[in-house]
């Protein structure tokens, strides 16, 4: 029997979307899921709807769950990992606490000082996830969503002999938003993208037939004025259009605030997610429940880790638009071994990214600062090292004056110590 854990499975979206993938994939029927989470009270209400969607749909899998880490990982063939600790009140201070010092992010979640404290604050518990594994399920996958992807992602494959996957649906997104403002369904768009997670670009952009999409593409964007200004201003410059959108692109670059839209950037965009994620779990209460009916059978979330999870089970030989891998030349001028994130192929083998070549010169470049960027963070939040830390910061493009920068290190240094194990903090 297969078995699949969902750690963080007290998530109202991670939990909720994997079960419900998990129940209507065919591929899945029969297998073991087993829910973790150190919330034994989400934990205990998000196994019973799964228990309850697995019996409307008649998947037929055998649903568990366990506080316990070890005991939940034990003999594991695929573990999917998306976890927080307190995220909105912590997000909230790694965007505010730099603007008050001068630092403007654009949302401070995976890049610029938040983003920094952002993958310190997750590398303990990731890592401890994957020590775990290697003790207790040694081959099994590591599909992970928590953010920041790449930087996680680099960790593990640096600093363990875990094998994983990073995923995320931004890809995906972007190109509904594209296929809705060129008025075609985004069924008939091939697209090849490639990049870092939440930085890359569309190399290639076509209709199902072969015919090139980005004239079409073109076309569209002369008609919605106020589109993207942000990735517009990037597509004119460096020839191909970001497959992500404004406030992803630009956590990472020098001169994003001013282009990015105010609606979705800085307190605007972290209250929106709030408010949303509240909404969510308000839904998932009222499953719990039952004041509103599940009706799940033959839905699926839109996420894409159940489907790899099929697709390594049933050989489907499939493709996926995006995963995040260490570089093993699949974008031939970005660095080596760095988490790149391009489409792969499924199969019984496991995860093949696919080889897109180069990427334009400009890009690569961007692309490479980030990825140094992103090693040293890994490396500074591993060791442990203060003058690391310090360095990581004042490397990242989104800083532009080190007095103010490091007056925000210190003062997030300190609210965060306590999910900062690693770090001595006067």
């Amino acid at each position: 029997m297969v078995k699949i854990v969902l750690v963080g499975a007290g998530s109202s979206v991670f939990g909720y979307n994997s079960v419900l993938d998990a129940v209507n994939i065919p591929a899945l029927n029969g297998a073991e899921l087993m829910l973790h989470d150190i919330d034994e009270t989400r934990l205990n209400a998000m196994s019973g709807l799964a228990c309850r969607m697995n019996d409307e749909t008649g998947a037929n899998l055998e649903i568990n769950h366990a506080v316990d880490q070890e005991e939940a990982l034990r003999d594991a063939d695929f573990v999917l990992v998306s976890i927080e600790v307190e995220r909105m009140k912590r997000w909230r201070q790694d965007w505010e606490i730099p603007f008050k010092h001068g630092i403007k992010q654009v949302i401070g979640e995976n890049g610029g000082p938040g983003g920094l404290f952002h993958t310190w604050r997750n590398l303990p518990p990731v890592l401890d996830i994957a020590y775990t594994m290697e003790e207790v399920c040694p081959d099994a996958w590591l599909l992970n969503y928590t953010n920041p992807v790449p930087r996680l992602c680099m960790a593990i494959d640096r600093y363990t002999d875990i094998k994983t996957v990073g995923l995320c649906h931004e890809v995906e997104h972007q190109l509904q938003r594209l296929a809705s403002l060129m008025g075609i369904p985004t069924a008939i768009l091939d697209p090849v993208s490639a990049g870092l997670n939440h930085f890359s670009w569309y190399k290639e952009l076509r209709l199902k037939d072969g015919t090139d999409a980005y004239p079409m593409l073109d076309e569209a964007l002369k008609k919605a004025k106020g589109f993207q200004p942000l990735c517009r201003a990037m597509y004119r410059q460096f020839g191909l259009y970001p497959s992500t959108d404004d406030n992803h692109l630009g956590e990472y670059l020098a001169y994003s605030w001013d282009a990015t839209p105010e609606k979705v950037r800085g307190l605007n965009w972290i209250n929106r997610c709030d408010e949303e994620g509240q909404r969510n779990w308000e839904r998932i209460n009222r499953l719990i429940e039952g004041k509103e009916p599940l009706a799940v059978k033959g839905k699926l979330s839109g996420e894409r880790a159940m489907h790899i999870i099929a697709g390594i089970i049933g050989n489907s030989n499939h493709m996926e638009l995006q995963v995040n891998m260490p570089n093993a030349g699949q974008v031939s001028n970005l660095i080596k071994d760095a988490i790149v994130e391009t489409p792969a192929i499924i199969n019984k083998g496991g995860i093949h990214p696919i080889q897109v070549g180069e990427m334009p010169e400009g890009l690569a470049a961007l692309c490479n600062i980030q990825i140094m960027v992103q090693s040293l963070v890994v490396e500074a939040g591993v060791s442990g090292n203060m003058g690391k830390a310090k360095q990581a910061l004042l490397v990242d493009p989104v800083v532009n004056d080190q007095e103010k920068a490091l007056a925000a290190f210190d003062e997030l240094m300190r609210v965060h110590s306590e999910l900062l194990p690693q770090f001595e903090v006067e």
